[in-house]
């Protein structure tokens, strides 16, 4: 994986960049049987009231259906192809089970075409395989975490993104996220060996706003660029700063915490912000 940049031949081109897909890409056609439609929803909710700004276009995607629970118990499969996934930051890869099925998962570092991978709680502790993390050695790297046993991956997919076992007490292990929170998760969960692939996501310069469009991202309008009726720093004669902090258009102030769950508080012991 590496990062390409452009000649500047144009103002979009000159801090341009982009991934390049030849050195981690094997194909770029997904396998079709387990491709979808994709209904875009342009930020609005079933009422059809935008509940979420700065969304709509975009490119059309056709969605992948990635394997996040892993529950094939003990059948080796061969990583077959390595690909791109509109949908998401991270690679995803395309298994063949020794019956002949076919699943996505995600695509860890260090995961080449031909590997063979197994998930189960006998599973070898290497890169791509999937075990309860009871049977997952402390500090061990790992990705595609669940919340609840049988649920399927809540944690830890974004591209270069990986957990960390900090401790096991009793039924709960002591798992340090990416963010730095530090969280009780049952033992029985399945956790994926390694590091999300793809960790030079982060270092992309998107160039033009025509790039951030093509993702089905619209333009962001400053509040103080707006009238009153829209914005509570909107108005004002000429130039206006806003008068008064920065805000919501509902007039919730920046920085406020938005995190109400006591009956989860239990599972964080160590918060992401001090």
């Amino acid at each position: 994986m590496g990062i390409k940049k452009f000649k500047p031949t144009s103002t979009g081109r000159r801090f341009q960049s982009a991934v390049d897909y030849k050195k981690d890409i094997t194909t770029d056609k997904p396998h079709k049987p387990l491709t979808g439609p994709l209904k875009k929803t342009g930020g609005r909710n079933n009422t059809g009231r935008i509940t979420v700004w700065q969304r709509g276009g975009g490119s059309k995607r056709m969605h992948r259906v990635i394997d996040f629970k892993r529950d094939r118990t003990g059948v080796p499969a061969t990583v077959k192809t390595i690909e791109y996934d509109p949908n998401r930051s991270a690679r995803i890869a395309l298994l063949k089970y020794r019956d002949g099925e076919q699943r996505y998962i995600l695509a860890p570092i260090k995961l080449n075409v031909g590997d063979t991978v197994v998930a189960g709680p006998d599973s070898e502790i290497k890169e791509g395989n999937a075990l309860p993390i009871a049977k997952i050695p402390l500090g061990t790297m790992i990705h595609n975490i669940e919340l609840r046993p049988g649920q399927g991956a809540r944690l830890v997919r974004t591209a270069g993104a990986a957990a960390q076992i900090v401790a096991k007490e009793e039924k709960y292990a002591q798992i340090k996220m990416p963010s730095g929170e530090v969280r009780l998760i049952l033992t029985l969960c399945m956790a994926t060996i390694g590091q999300v692939g793809n960790p030079d996501h982060e270092n992309i310069s998107y160039g033009k706003a025509g790039r951030i469009r093509y993702l089905g991202r619209r333009p962001h309008v400053r509040g103080v660029a707006m009238n009153p009726i829209d914005h509570p720093l909107g108005g004002g004669e000429g130039k206006a700063s806003g008068g008064r902090p920065a805000c919501s258009p509902w007039g919730k102030p920046e920085g406020v915490r938005t995190r109400h769950n006591k009956r989860t508080d239990k599972f964080i012991i160590k918060k992401r912000k001090k």
